[in-house]
């Protein structure tokens, strides 16, 4: 006698309320919960996320946007500044030629899968409301995160895992809003995971899996007639889901952050074992385990608000930035090749940025200061044109001259990517319809296939 026929027993023989009764047979029968998978608008290429946020404020000038006048007016007058400029060289990457400095040797050589955009612009001059702006598209009031709204609009394909994860050893500026859901429902906020190599508390179950399915079973029956009780609050919802996913992570997470399973080749591949690469290697690898496992979205914060240990340089770039390169290069080339080898490269969405750029002027003797009004950001994978440089800066890289890509149209590109008119995709709140984009945005059909 299997599990369901014993279910129908014990109905027959009384043993079992009816409600609790319906509840079993719909959670045998796969019931729809708050995290099924949803269709979006359209087919879109892409069936998942990996964003690789660089905290900071990454210096475009120093990393895929060359300036060879900045270099040769390097310490004439800007203001009450000096022109200061780039601190390493460039050389064509891939075929398609694409300029990369020798900050990223790695990253240059997958410049043929990779479309990089040169004409980000931003609304502010500070970190956390540029860390709030490339994640949520406010830099003013709190929005739910890009994540969340993934999350919200396509739920998940595996119910034992959440559908948005963050793998963060430290909090970037902005903190935990920068993956909360906020007005959403609170079962799309990211679950944080701080390392891959600490215990995650309570993951290892005390007594049998069967004993603790059958107390889930009745804290369930328990929480419904709680919530019958009182309003549709979304944090109980998701406080009644955080009990179901745990029972699940208990199951599946053991096996993600397992990486004995991987081949030494692929832990070489992503510089595990070497001081400089092994913290975000194991973040990377990690991130390509979860998308095999169906986690919709994953986002991998390299550091936090702890500068000069972030990429915020306001006095020494050549110091500083090296070493923040060091231990991203490798493991971000390192996911593109397996995703490719894999199989996984063309439904997974993969997203380079950073807050804001940095100045052509000096700030301290050799740094630069906060600059939104021009910067870098990159994408590669499900349906994005690879091989291509977007947009255009000045001679010296103070502002955008040539198809300017502002946030909200970054978002609804990624976001159409998915299969979703970023103004469709809407959550009544407040008394009006609120989206990720706000009331602005375009997608940028010139970098899709």
């Amino acid at each position: 006698m299997d599990r369901r026929q014993a279910l129908h027993a014990l109905a027959g023989g009384s043993l079992l309320m009816p409600a609790v009764l319906t509840e079993l047979l719909a959670d045998e029968a796969g019931g729809v919960g708050p995290l099924q998978p949803k269709v979006p608008h359209f087919t879109g290429p892409a069936k998942n996320v990996i964003l690789l946020y660089m905290s900071g404020g990454v210096s475009h000038i120093e990393t895929f946007d060359p300036k060879p006048k900045l270099a040769s007016d390097h310490g004439q007058a800007a203001g009450v500044k000096q022109l200061l400029g780039p601190h390493w060289k460039f050389r064509p990457g891939g075929d398609c030629g694409a300029p990369v400095s020798d900050l990223f040797p790695h990253l240059r050589q997958c410049m043929d899968d990779i479309c990089l955009i040169r004409s980000m612009r931003g609304d502010h001059i500070s970190h956390m409301e540029s860390t709030l702006g490339i994640h949520t598209g406010s830099v003013s009031v709190k929005r739910p995160s890009l994540g969340s709204w993934v999350s919200y609009g396509m739920g998940s394909w595996n119910q034992d895992l959440p559908s948005f994860v963050v793998l963060a050893p430290q909090l970037p500026y902005g903190g935990d809003q920068c993956w909360s859901a906020d007005f959403l429902p609170a079962i799309h906020q990211g679950t944080r995971i701080v390392s891959a190599k600490e215990a995650i508390p309570n993951l290892h179950r005390v007594g049998s899996e069967e004993l603790q399915r059958r107390e889930l079973q009745l804290l369930r029956r328990l929480n419904h007639q709680h919530r019958k009780l009182r309003s549709t609050d979304s944090r109980l919802v998701a406080r009644m889901q955080s009990f179901e996913t745990a029972f699940g992570m208990q199951r599946a997470l053991p096996d993600v952050l397992d990486l004995s399973q991987e081949t030494a080749a692929t832990l070489r591949l992503y510089g595990l074992g070497e001081n400089a690469t092994d913290a975000f290697g194991r973040q990377c690898l990690m991130a390509r385990r979860m998308v095999e496992r169906g986690v919709r979205f994953i986002e991998l914060i390299d550091s936090g608000s702890d500068a000069p240990n972030n990429w915020d340089s306001h006095t020494n770039i050549p110091r500083d930035h090296p070493p923040r390169a060091k231990a991203v290069d490798q493991p971000i080339a390192a996911l593109l090749e397996d995703l490719k080898q894999r199989g996984l490269f063309d439904e997974t969405l993969v997203v380079w940025t950073t807050e804001f750029g940095r100045t052509p002027h000096n700030d301290g003797p050799v740094g630069r200061s906060h600059h939104p009004h021009a910067f870098c950001s990159w994408l590669a994978g499900a349906g994005v044109r690879p091989g291509t440089t977007y947009g255009a800066t000045d001679e010296y890289g103070y502002k955008v001259t040539e198809n300017e890509v502002h946030v909200h149209d970054f978002h609804a590109t990624i976001l159409h990517l998915l299969g979703f008119d970023h103004e469709r995709l809407t959550y009544r709140h407040g008394g009006r319809d609120f989206r990720l984009t706000d009331v602005s945005g375009h997608v940028v059909h010139d970098i899709l296939r």
